[in-house]
Formats: C-alpha cells, structure tokens, sequence
C-alpha cells in the first residue's frame, strides 16, 4: 500500500472511533473520563491532519529503473568459440 492508502485508512478508522466515542458519550453521560478519551480522540484527529499534510515529503522518491540498452547488430562471432552448444555439448564429442 502507498502511504496515502495508508493514511486513508488510518482516518477511516479514526472517523469510526470518533463515531463510537459520540455514541459511549451519549450512553455514560459527560464525566471525566469520557471527556478525556474525547480530548484523546481529538488529538488523534488534529495529528492524522498533520501527517497527511507532511505526506508528500515523507513519501519516497521512486528510483526509475536503469534502461539497459542492447544494441541491434549481431555479436562478434570469436566470442563463442570456446563455448558449448546448449544441451548438445562440445563440438567434437559424440553423446553416450
């Protein structure tokens, strides 16, 4: 996944959390500790936006492949002369 993916769903679940804490708000009622997992959740918002906006200079530059070229005439002949033929061994040699 690229880092924007990343971050996507990092906010989706972070929305999903925000959801459920309104939602255990309205059930326990305003005291403390619910304020404090609030405040929490709140921070988790404001430093998901801030990441998001340092996205760009985080993300890795990707290195584009070096391109290999292979020129079109044919190779010098001399150089395969003390190779064997793929799979049918040595010139001069009989098979068993």
């Amino acid at each position: 996944m690229s880092l924007q993916d990343e971050l996507t769903a990092v906010q989706r679940c972070l929305d999903d959390l925000v959801r459920s804490v309104g939602r255990l708000e309205q059930q326990v009622g305003g005291g403390l500790d619910i304020r404090r997992v609030r405040t929490d959740t709140d921070h988790l918002r404001d430093s998901v936006a801030l990441l998001r906006e340092a996205a760009p200079a985080l993300e890795p530059e990707r290195a584009r492949p070096e391109v290999i070229r292979i020129p079109d005439q044919p190779y010098d002949r001399s150089l395969w002369t003390d190779s064997d033929d793929e799979g049918l061994g040595c010139s001069g040699r009989h098979a068993p």
